[in-house]
């Protein structure tokens, strides 16, 4: 039997489905979070957390340092504690006063300069005006600046409010003074990334220094103004 033909060729479309795999879109997430996370720029944090640790050191150390002096050369734990509160309200207002007027004058500038880059380039006040916003959100508040030093300040003031013996006295506010300076100098670290270490013992050191120089020249000044 003899062929009647060719065979009929059959053309057929192919039609490509795509296939979404859950997985990898979840391990793309994943990876795309922790890159996140690695390019976080922890110098957002740099303008809060340099008031509050600023804050809260200069009260430990400038508090503790006060009652160092004065204990140098007065046994009275009365005259301790109102030298301490003195300088915490006289700190916390310098605080809060110095914070705004470098906050603000930083600001000010900025702004100034921002509104100049803008005009030249398009003149888009709009834009510029968003931006001032956005910059004066992530300025650091005065107020918390002095919460952050009485925060510092009450320590040494509580470490030596219930005890009358006076060489025990300086001891306790020389300890919980370094204790506390170590915990702001991790705290600070921990938040910051930095070294936790180098941190501490900086700041450690630094509060030394100051109790160590404001006791000697307070015992010196006051030996020397008795003996006259």
């Amino acid at each position: 039997m003899s062929s009647l033909g060719a065979p009929d060729q059959i053309s057929t479309n192919q039609i490509e489905i795509p296939v979404y795999n859950n997985a990898n879109q979840t391990e793309q997430k994943q990876c795309q979070g922790e890159d996140d996370n690695d390019r976080f720029d922890y110098s957002q944090r740099a303008q809060w957390l340099r008031a509050a640790l600023l804050g809260a050191n200069d009260g430990l150390v400038s508090v503790s340092s006060l009652m160092m002096g004065v204990g140098a050369v007065k046994e009275d734990v009365k005259a301790m504690l109102l030298a301490g509160f003195a300088g915490l309200v006289a700190g916390a207002c310098s605080m809060a006063i110095g914070e705004f007027v470098s906050v603000y004058t930083q600001y000010d500038i900025e702004r100034a300069q921002m509104k100049r880059d803008m005009k030249n380039r398009n003149g888009n006040t709009e834009e510029s005006g968003k931006e001032d916003e956005s910059e004066k959100e992530k300025l650091p508040n005065p107020t918390h600046a002095a919460m952050a030093f009485t925060v510092g300040a009450l320590v040494p003031l509580l470490a030596a409010a219930f005890i009358k013996e006076h060489k025990l006295r300086l001891g306790v506010v020389a300890a919980v003074a370094s204790f506390a300076l170590v915990i702001f100098g991790g705290v600070g670290a921990v938040l910051g990334r930095t070294p936790v270490v180098r941190s501490c013992a900086r700041v450690l050191v630094g509060g030394w220094l100051a109790m160590a120089i404001t006791f000697g020249l307070t015992k010196l000044i006051g030996t020397e103004g008795m003996e006259v």
